[in-house]
């Protein structure tokens, strides 16, 4: 029996330290709940085999917020040093069977279910090596990467993330348009928080 070449991973980035908040965005409530558990619930409610949060800034507390939730948690404890530890971290714990992983941010509750099935379904019938969306137009998160793109992704550095992967390979990126720009909306102040809870 051949191995399924369609298990797809969810890599939920989940580590920062919220400095521009001044309390850990992670933490915030959303729904009646802390904003990560209610991130990792649309995430398990995909099509995807296996989820994984990166903590690290506020780990312990993450991680209690997670608790009873079936995902995989990832110490990375050079958050610090910017986004692509957190990525890099996440890459690295991912099942060595992983065909393909879809890089959520912690912040962005308006990402739907529906969002990140479209995305995994559009990679198992192209087998493109990045798969994105785009918003009215503009791209955005999450990213789904195959497995041909994790050494690069092992390899970014700083505060960017997978931008500069991205970047380099923006010829190759299928891209899946939806309507509206809400999805788009992340939380990074206090005011970016009180704001988009009236969406």
């Amino acid at each position: 029996m051949m191995k399924s070449q369609n298990n797809v991973a969810i890599i939920i980035l989940a580590a920062g330290a919220s400095s521009r908040m001044g309390q850990p965005k992670q933490l915030l409530e959303w729904d009646n709940q802390p904003l990560i558990r209610r991130v990792a619930q649309t995430a398990l409610a995909s099509q995807a085999e296996a989820v994984y949060v990166v903590v690290g800034g506020a780990g312990a507390a993450v991680t209690a917020a997670l608790d009873n939730l079936p995902v995989q948690i990832v110490a990375c404890p050079h958050y610090a040093t910017g986004q692509s530890a957190s990525l890099r971290a996440g890459i690295a714990a991912l099942a060595t069977h992983t065909d393909a992983a879809l890089i959520m941010l912690g912040d962005q509750p308006f990402v739907t279910t529906a969002i990140i099935d479209a995305l995994i379904g559009v990679w198992r019938e192209s087998r493109a090596p990045i798969v994105a969306p785009t918003f009215d137009g503009r791209r955005g998160n999450p990213v789904l990467f195959g497995q041909n793109m994790f050494a690069e992704l092992l390899n970014v550095q700083g505060d960017q993330g997978a931008r500069t992967v991205l970047q380099s390979t923006a010829a190759h990126i299928r891209l899946v348009p939806f309507t509206g720009t809400r999805a788009l909306e992340d939380i990074d102040t206090i005011d970016d928080y009180h704001r988009i809870q009236a969406l």
